[in-house]
């Protein structure tokens, strides 16, 4: 297996920080979307898990930035984001 190559070194100053590859900062970037849709919704994790159908321990993972949401998981955050009550009305 190939390791990435540092795109983000750690600041020197800062013995909490670490270095990131490209896949950490796009795992962060995603997380981050999500968390947006969902708080933008006013819903706790548990809500918007159960309203649109994703299993909490899922939703968790991805906006804790644990686990990198796959395309599909950000395209349908984007259409909840755009049209949540149509998109809870289509999974109900």
């Amino acid at each position: 297996m190939k390791s990435e190559h540092t795109v983000l070194p750690a600041d020197p100053a800062d013995d909490q920080d670490f270095d990131a590859t490209s896949a950490a900062l796009d795992r962060g970037q995603r997380a981050r979307l999500i968390r947006k849709i969902r708080t933008g919704l006013g819903l706790s994790q548990a809500e918007f898990a159960s309203r649109f159908r994703v299993p909490v321990g899922t939703l968790r993972d991805w906006e804790q930035a644990r686990a990198m949401a796959p395309d599909f998981a950000i395209a349908y955050m984007r259409v909840i984001g755009a049209e949540p009550d149509m998109v809870a009305k289509a999974v109900a």
